[in-house]
């Protein structure tokens, strides 16, 4: 069980999505494999996150389906886009962001790799080079002791997609 007294960051990677060349990235919808997959993901997810009070999204098309399916699952009736999640963008500002949330929240953010990997690093070790990675589909937990900043996070787990698709068997 998650404590309630801090903020949480849930990272989570967009789920497989088709292959479409590099100009039209943004518009690359996820497979039907890749939806199918991350139902089952987001339902192992929920098994050990009982509840997500903000869900963030990149603008780009295959994380704002990966987001949908969590919203769906987690029972959220709002999605936010958030361009601080687009590749390439500001990782500090990022969790400048966070602040603005409860300091109690638990905050999910859909986008890509690697960013996502780069924004843990941040939060963990106040170092924006990536220190771990993110397969399509994973997910992992940060938490804050205080007010998000970068080195202030602790990362309390990463597990791959098929270890929480294994939590929904």
């Amino acid at each position: 069980m998650l404590d309630c007294e801090l903020m949480k960051l849930l990272i989570i990677r967009h789920g497989k999505a088709e292959d479409l060349p590099a100009k039209r990235d943004a518009a690359r919808a996820l497979t039907e494999e890749g939806r199918r997959e991350m139902r089952k993901t987001v339902k192992g997810l929920r098994e050990i996150v009982p509840a997500i009070d903000v869900l963030a999204t990149s603008p780009l098309v295959r994380a704002r389906e990966t987001a949908e399916i969590v919203a769906d699952i987690f029972g959220l009736s709002d999605v936010a886009e958030q361009p601080l999640l687009a590749p390439g963008a500001d990782k500090q500002a990022l969790i400048a962001w966070l602040r603005g949330h409860a300091s109690d929240a638990t905050v999910a953010v859909v986008g890509h790799e690697p960013d996502l990997s780069a924004l843990a690093s941040l939060a963990i070790s106040a170092k924006a080079a990536a220190v771990l990675e993110l397969k399509k589909g994973a997910c992992g937990l940060i938490e804050f002791k205080t007010i998000p900043a970068a080195g202030d996070g602790t990362l309390l787990w990463l597990l791959q997609p098929g270890q929480l698709r294994r939590l929904d068997d």
